[in-house]
């Protein structure tokens, strides 16, 4: 492993806060806050995977 590609970082991050406020939202019993999480983890990891599909085809990976 050569470097670290810090965009990575950012974005596994944010996956598991937001893996994270999903659990919290189930022990607050909030749907709202359940659903939000869900909708920003599936934001977050497809953007991760865009990016990381963008940088093979560029050849950067």
């Amino acid at each position: 492993m050569k470097d670290i590609k810090w965009i990575f970082v950012m974005y596994s991050l944010g996956a598991v806060l937001s893996m994270s406020a999903i659990g919290i939202g189930v022990g607050m019993r909030s749907i709202l806050v359940v659903v939000l999480a869900i909708v920003a983890l599936l934001l977050i990891m497809g953007n991760g995977f865009k990016t990381k599909a963008r940088m093979r085809r560029e050849g950067t990976l």
